[in-house]
């Protein structure tokens, strides 16, 4: 695991979370979004 965003509970509805690549070298990363009964895992290529 490189970084949490978050981590905790929210209500329904839309949020939005700022990454911040600080620290961090170019490559493909995997990201992980999970609520109850949810998971997705996805592909990120960041590039500096």
């Amino acid at each position: 695991m490189v970084k949490t965003l978050f981590d905790g509970a929210k209500g329904s509805g839309n949020h939005e979370i700022t990454f911040d690549a600080e620290g961090l070298s170019s490559g493909v990363y995997f990201y992980m979004l999970e609520t109850e009964g949810f998971r997705e895992i996805r592909k990120m290529t960041l590039l500096k």
